[in-house]
């Protein structure tokens, strides 16, 4: 019996598929909370056996040279992505949302907004040059003998990498410069789909709608300007003058998108699109001592948690009282992430902290409300979790976010320009003691864990099968080699308006040539 088990081990071996065999993967990735969610996607791959890559610049914020996980390639740039750069440029935002900019102030921000986004654009675009231009980093692109690319479309560098060197490529995505992802490569109605920052759902008036085309033509217009102006002479010169960047970024042969349907309104989609949702979402850990101590003094009452992202570090100082004062009248415990000026209103059951381990906290039993920004992750993990969210969203996509949560009653949404002490205080009360809320939020966490694979496991298994196959090219539709006319059938709509014109025309034509001999007829009768 012995011998037969020892024999039937290099036998059951054998019958492993080759999704356990180590392949090689050159990561290009982003910064801020995409940098965040990527770092969970090479987790996973490197504890599967495969050896990871980053390549980055020299200006990342994140990524580290002496990982455990991935090893680096570094590129060494002049200009990158400045972190007080985009600070500044996310707090005029807030306060040209808040309404405290001088109207000179506001009009120069929003006339400045597309330079700046070009400029970032430009900023980011240096990586690209600065990498293949160099043969000693070239050199080590071709013997890390890579199966495929992994990277995140908001930035155009890791597309224009993947296609130089001829590899597979798996986009880890929900926004496509500068755009919602999934209407660059699916059919999108404008009439029930909405625009990012357009703060509208799939259920649009008449006028929401003439809003959301207008939203939809000032994004084409900031994409040709922050993007095709970026990325097209970068295309141009490594890829060839017959390589156009708007249809190289689309040409991904699995999209891993960030979202499900769990938390998005439905939509068309595409054979290789798939959604993984929360993927981010891990079984919780042990807290730190500190923090398993304070939140086990809530006793009864519980405790919530505020977050702004990666991104923002503080509020303006102001809103931070107003917020600080409304927290210190609860019974609840309250752990805060913030870095900005100690607020002068707090409470004493109020912990400020630099970080915190968001997950575990929302998967703690006492956990009673999220006091959220909107961005996606978070979203995800508080669905994932069950917890209520009351919403201050900042910037970017973040009410959008949150909106999609509040028309399914289980979040509350507070405007950054109106918030103060009674009406944050309301807010907190009301989803506190609301049954319906947690309720709410409950069921789509039920909804989002019914499914046959956890989304972490969905987006490995993709990953590997691209690699196994060298690409899937058999997903991809062919309307992202088509020009725009051709997709939506300009020409053929032309063509059969022409000949039914010419028709007509010939019709009448001969309608009046009858008319005409019946009539000289006649004539020559009488």
């Amino acid at each position: 019996m012995r011998l037969i088990c020892c024999c039937s081990v290099p036998f059951l071996l054998l019958l492993i598929p080759g999704a356990c065999e180590g392949g090689n993967i050159l990561a290009i990735p982003t910064e801020g909370s995409h940098w965040i969610n990527m770092e969970v996607l090479l987790k996973a791959l490197h504890s599967r056996g495969h050896n990871i890559t980053v390549a980055h610049s020299s200006k990342s914020w994140f990524v580290v040279n002496n990982s455990s996980f991935y090893s680096t390639l570094t590129v060494p740039v002049e200009r990158g992505v400045e972190r007080d750069f985009v600070q500044e440029l996310l707090l005029q935002m807030i306060k040209f949302q808040r309404g405290t900019l001088p109207l000179t102030t506001v009009l120069h921000l929003v006339a400045s907004m597309f330079s700046k986004m070009s400029e970032l654009h430009r900023n980011i675009g240096e990586f690209v040059p600065a990498l293949l231009d160099d043969p000693g980093l070239v050199r080590k692109l071709h013997d890390g003998k890579f199966d495929l690319v992994l990277t995140d479309p908001s930035w155009g560098n890791g597309v224009i990498v993947a296609k130089y060197l001829n590899l597979p490529l798996v986009y880890n995505v929900r926004w496509l410069i500068p755009e919602d992802a999934q209407l660059a490569i699916a059919p999108s109605p404008l009439s029930y789909i909405p625009i990012v920052q357009s703060g509208f759902t799939d259920k649009m008036t008449f006028f929401e709608r003439v809003v959301n085309m207008l939203l939809y033509l000032v994004g084409q217009i900031q994409m040709v300007l922050a993007s095709k102006l970026a990325y097209q002479p970068l295309c141009e010169k490594y890829l060839g003058p017959d390589h156009d960047f708007d249809q190289i970024k689309i040409d991904a042969d699995i999209w891993l998108m960030r979202t499900d349907f769990v938390f998005d309104f439905p939509r068309p989609t595409m054979p290789n699109v798939v959604y993984m949702g929360g993927f981010h979402c891990k079984d919780p850990e042990p807290l730190p001592e500190h923090l398993e101590e304070f939140v086990q003094s809530s006793g009864e009452h519980g405790f919530i948690i505020m977050s702004h992202g990666a991104f923002v570090s503080k509020l303006p100082d102001d809103v931070a009282d107003e917020v600080a004062a409304a927290f210190a009248k609860l019974p609840q415990k309250v752990i805060w992430t913030y870095k900005g000026n100690r607020p002068t209103t707090l409470g004493n059951n109020t912990l400020l902290v630099d970080w915190m381990p968001q997950k575990d906290l929302l998967a703690h039993p006492k956990i009673k409300l999220f006091v959220a920004h909107g961005g996606t992750n978070g979203v995800q993990e508080a669905i994932c979790h069950g917890v209520p969210l009351l919403g201050l969203p900042l910037v970017f996509d973040q009410y959008d976010n949150l909106l999609r949560v509040r028309q399914k009653r289980a979040a509350k949404i507070l405007s950054l320009s109106t918030v103060n002490e009674d009406n944050f205080l309301k807010g907190l009360q009301e989803v506190l003691t609301e049954p319906s809320y947690r309720t709410n939020m409950q069921r789509l966490s039920r909804l989002h864990k019914d499914q046959p694979m956890k989304p972490i496991d969905t987006a490995l298994f993709w990953i590997e099968f691209v690699m196994r196959h060298k690409g899937a090219a058999h997903l991809k539709a062919q309307s992202y080699k088509m020009p725009w006319y051709i997709y939506h059938s300009v020409d053929v709509v032309l063509f059969l308006t022409g000949v039914t014109l010419l028709v007509v025309f010939t019709l009448i034509l001969f309608i009046r040539c009858f008319c005409s001999a019946v009539c000289r007829r006649k004539i020559k009768r009488e």
